[in-house]
């Protein structure tokens, strides 16, 4: 089973809440796996503390030219649908940071004159929490942009025989769409802020466009009928947890401790959350 957690908004709280659910899982003798999918800024190794045992680039082809067999006759810039090539009357253009390393200019060139090399774009980091859980990291390299390729290969490596939480990045863009692509279930994290019920408004049609059901938790809760509980009821969308806006939690979070590490009611509140989730992926994504 594939579980993410997302949020249109950065700093509701989805590390906590993948972290603390996969720790639950784990603990209850659930076999469980996070998957870090926020490449760009990949944290929950802070609060699981993994030891790393296997480590592995992540590269995608892009074009090598042979400029003694190039005629610059264009069909690749022509073909390439993203702008990686340019031809010029004495040289060929290749922008890497462009390319998707589909090969489409090499079948297209007509004097086999395009071979391919590898692009590193980040690292893949796997290894076990000293409990045993199995915690998987990708790493985007400064600057790049292609978050997607780095995102995919980290999925590639999930346990098709276990609870995999994928812990995804902010935002409702490529890479967030593709760590959530494939999920049996979302789980979508937002706070009771005008910005943080914007940001679950976007979530909620991306998550409906990828035909993803899900569940919200409600993260920063204050006493209330607040807009976010307001848009949750009116769309159908069922709050599963409520974590009250504390200043202890805060501190807790800042110091790497873990919710589950220090009161088991909270471990209780999220293997709820979890047979929950079942059961609606169980039905389809249809809330009873």
């Amino acid at each position: 089973m594939v579980i993410s957690v997302a949020a249109g908004k950065g700093g509701t709280g989805k590390t906590l809440i993948a972290v603390n659910l996969a720790l639950s899982l784990h603990r209850s003798g659930i076999q469980t796996t996070l998957v870090d999918c926020d490449v760009e800024e990949p944290n929950a190794h802070l609060f699981l503390k993994p030891e790393i045992s296997r480590r592995e680039k992540v590269t995608v082809p892009i074009p090598k030219i042979d400029l003694d067999r190039c005629e610059r006759c264009g069909e690749c810039s022509s073909f390439c649908p993203f702008g990686a090539l340019a031809t010029t009357p004495t040289s060929l253009l290749i922008f890497e940071e462009l390319c998707h390393g589909c090969g489409g200019c090499a079948l297209v060139c007509p004097r086999d004159a395009i071979s391919e090399e590898e692009r590193v774009l980040g690292m893949l980091e796997e290894g076990n929490t000293g409990e045993g859980m199995g915690v998987i990291r990708g790493i985007l390299d400064i600057g790049e942009p292609k978050a997607s390729i780095v995102i995919s290969a980290a999925k590639e490596r999930m346990r098709s025989d276990e609870v995999n939480v994928v812990d995804c990045g902010p935002g409702t863009g490529c890479a967030v769409m593709t760590a959530v692509h494939g999920s049996h279930l979302c789980v979508m994290v937002t706070e009771p802020t005008p910005f943080g019920l914007h940001d679950l408004q976007m979530a909620v049609e991306m998550t409906e466009t990828l035909g993803v059901p899900s569940l919200v938790v409600l993260n920063k809760d204050v006493p209330g009928d607040t807009l976010a509980r307001k848009f949750c009821e009116k769309r159908g969308l069922e709050i599963a947890l409520s974590i009250p806006f504390s200043r202890d939690i805060a501190r807790l979070n800042a110091r790497g401790v873990n919710l589950v590490d220090v009161d088991k009611e909270w471990m209780d509140k999220f293997l709820s959350l979890y047979q929950r989730a079942e059961e609606i992926a169980r039905c389809g994504g249809e809330v009873r």
